[in-house]
């Protein structure tokens, strides 16, 4: 630690235990690079884990996981904020910086259910719960025959729904059962192929006010290039389309070598259009290769998607 590094770290996280699984997570690494620090963490709870009778896109969208988080930042409550990248807004706040934080977990969608090994094995009529209007066009679009209902709360409760028969199967991140310990409940993962993931689904970020050099200083040595230029790529492709709860769509990029791939769709929420895409580029190029992609999904149409979901939201938000 240099002479203006802080002695005194206050973590920012919900109170889920996913989130403060990744707090903790967060916290040891910091622990084990500033042993002489004070590293502590700040439960919280958020709009998004009260408000679990509406789908996000109904009530605010994803911000509202990390704005209480950010306050608290702003109000010196704390000093960075641990989330889930998936949950991070396209469009930081002004005065907020995000990194990415450590290697990617499984980025992948993952299928569990009781009764039925993949999603092809589900009868005509069988309910598939989900969350996300990214999973649930991509599952129409996929399997007509199925019905596709709404799944909010954490992973226990999303779990325990099912186990009480509510839904013949969900669908849920890899990346949050695996971090859990609940990895055996997956019955199978979900190829990018067949789901593409949300943008920074798997990846963990740290947030922090932008003045706080200390901060970014402190944090820097907990970056991974791979994840980082991944995410970039994601989040610069989601951000150039809007991205948000009310848009479903979805962008999974890979490093390979000195290249990064690119995957992207977006849908409207029937399923009925879906356009989707890959790109492939130099990896220093990275937010540049996820704007030319999603340029290059507006000029195949998806333009007309996004205007047309804009007034779905807009008649829906002047009723």
């Amino acid at each position: 630690m240099s002479l203006n590094s802080p002695n005194r770290i206050i973590i920012a996280s919900r109170e889920s235990k996913l989130a403060l699984w990744q707090a903790h997570h967060v916290q040891d690494r910091l622990r084990q690079l500033y042993p002489q620090c004070d590293v502590s963490i700040l439960g919280m709870t958020t709009r998004g884990d009260q408000i679990l009778d509406r789908t996000l896109n109904k009530v605010g969208g994803k911000g509202l996981f990390v704005k209480e988080l950010e306050q608290a930042l702003e109000r010196g409550e704390a000093d960075i904020a641990v989330h889930s990248m998936k949950d991070v807004p396209a469009d930081l706040p002004a005065g907020f910086a995000l990194m990415v934080a450590g290697e990617r977990e499984d980025a992948r969608d993952a299928f569990v259910s009781n009764r039925f090994t993949t999603l092809a094995d589900l009868p005509p009529g069988a309910v598939v719960g989900t969350s996300s209007l990214r999973r649930e066009s991509q599952l129409r679009a996929r399997f007509t025959h199925l019905e596709v209902e709404p799944l909010r709360g954490n992973v226990e409760t999303r779990l325990r729904k099912l186990d009480e028969g509510q839904y013949a199967a969900i669908i849920l991140a890899a990346a949050g059962l695996i971090r859990l310990g609940l990895a055996g409940r997956i019955r199978s993962l979900l190829s990018p192929d067949e789901s593409i993931p949300a943008v920074g689904q798997g990846a963990l970020g740290i947030e922090y006010r932008a003045e706080r050099d200390d901060i970014a200083d402190l944090l820097a040595p907990l970056a991974e290039q791979n994840t980082m230029f991944a995410v970039l790529a994601e989040r610069a492709f989601s951000k150039r389309l809007g991205g948000s709860c009310e848009v479903p769509l979805g962008c999974h990029a890979v490093r390979d070598g000195q290249n990064l791939a690119l995957t992207g769709f977006v849908a409207s929420p029937d399923g009925a259009q879906l356009i989707r895409r890959s790109l492939t580029g130099a990896v220093a190029n990275a937010e540049e290769l996820g704007s030319t992609l999603a340029q290059q999904l507006m000029d195949d149409g998806a333009t007309e998607i996004l205007a047309a979901l804009a007034l779905t939201s807009a008649s829906h938000s002047g009723k």
